[in-house]
């Protein structure tokens, strides 16, 4: 049988990131691939005892069919996160989703036909850069510093591009590389969002997790004409097998969001939406919130440590407040896949930067995780890994650790 596939559909079965979680996933190897949470601090205990009163309180309701805006409590619930960060705002100007992922897809969807542009940061998340080429978009990727998105080079970028529909970022602790957006450049990027009447997408599921440095509102804080779709999720806050996450916006477009939801999954887990509302009710989630902030500090710090030490002269790496990763940059014209099989035969593992690229790769670009092993592992596996730059490389590189 042939099948007429869609444009959609990606023409190769190949999943390189797949296959190096895989390879990663090797119980001799210490995987610093993924952008896993801690599973030892989900709190197992706490969403167990509010389950089982979700059952004996509301059980019928619970398990029964609901709105594709989702659960009026849990909404309520983030009216008051979304208060923490500057951010006011009313419970129909929110829709739960099955997690960020589906809110980027929802959005993409409904903003994008084929040849619009979708500006984004260079590197980024590499699924979101999946989900808009799905739907036909042409991606131009703005370059980075330690601020965060180069607001220069996105004016240049929205100019040239006149059919632009959004900017996509990913302003705090980005992925993949732990940046985060000065608050000027914050306030810049919605000055050129209302010059050139476009709209952003916020994706923001880091925020939470800053461990160092001072808070930044939202992008969305600054907006005063509705441009910005600000997204979180539970995932890093809670735990990401709940796949909950939630879309803030302007009440005309939830009620799109809403009736774009409905034709994807008619609602999210009604059941899950009603134990995590009963979960922030019950219990003060900045206090499991400042746990998850501790232990990752201590594993920043570590990882940190560990690269000073045994990383050659001239890598680059940044420097994160808060979230789960750290990006490094080695020097010259390496092949990041060359380097990758090097660490795998040294028994550690990264994810290469080639997917986080929407156009040109610059190479010995690669993504470390952080927050998934134990200060140990980091330890050793991050040793391993200094020397598998030195095979790579070689010694002659000059320069300094870091910038």
């Amino acid at each position: 049988m042939t099948y007429q596939f869609s444009n959609r559909v990606p023409k190769s079965d190949e999943d390189p990131v797949g296959n190096i979680l895989k390879v990663a996933g090797s119980p001799d190897v210490i995987s610093f691939a993924g952008g896993l949470p801690a599973p030892e601090l989900f709190p197992v205990d706490q969403l167990k005892r509010v389950t089982d009163e979700v059952y004996d309180e509301s059980g019928r309701q619970a398990l029964q069919y609901s709105t594709a805006i989702g659960d009026l409590q849990l909404r309520e619930q983030i009216v008051k996160r979304m208060a923490r960060q500057g951010v006011q705002t009313t419970t129909d100007n929110i829709m739960i989703s099955t997690g960020s992922q589906q809110s980027i897809d929802l959005t993409a969807k409904m903003f994008i036909n084929p040849g619009d542009t979708v500006i984004v940061e260079k590197p980024t998340y590499l699924c979101a850069l999946d989900v808009f080429r799905s739907y036909g978009a042409h991606i131009v990727g703005v370059e980075m510093d330690d601020d965060g998105m180069r607001i220069d080079q996105l004016e240049a970028a929205v100019a040239e591009n006149p059919n632009t529909k959004f900017i996509y970022t990913i302003p705090n602790f980005q992925n993949p590389t732990g940046r985060t957006m000065s608050a000027e450049r914050r306030a810049r990027m919605i000055a050129i969002a209302d010059k050139y009447n476009i709209m952003i997408m916020e994706d923001d599921p880091y925020g939470a997790i800053r461990f160092a440095g001072d808070d930044i509102e939202p992008v969305k804080f600054y907006d005063d004409h509705e441009r910005v779709i600000y997204l979180s999720t539970f995932s890093k806050i809670l735990a990401p097998g709940l796949r909950l996450g939630w879309i803030v916006a302007e009440k005309s477009l939830i009620k799109k969001f809403t009736l774009m939801k409905q034709s994807a999954d008619v609602h999210s887990d009604n059941l899950t939406q009603h134990i995590v509302a009963k979960y922030m009710a019950e219990y003060n989630i900045e206090d499991h919130i400042n746990k998850i902030k501790q232990v990752y500090r201590k594993r920043e710090a570590v990882m940190m440590q560990a690269i000073e030490t045994y990383f050659p002269s001239g890598v680059n790496y940044s420097h994160p407040e808060g979230g789960l990763f750290i990006w490094v940059e080695v020097p010259g014209n390496v092949d990041t896949k060359a380097l990758f099989d090097t660490c795998i035969k040294h028994n550690v593992a990264f994810v290469p930067g080639e997917p986080f690229y929407p156009d040109k790769v610059t190479p010995g670009t690669f993504r470390l995780n952080y927050s998934n092993m134990s200060e140990d592992q980091i330890k050793t596996g991050i040793k391993r890994l200094g020397s598998a730059i030195k095979e790579t490389i070689g010694e002659s590189v000059s320069g300094i650790s870091g910038h």
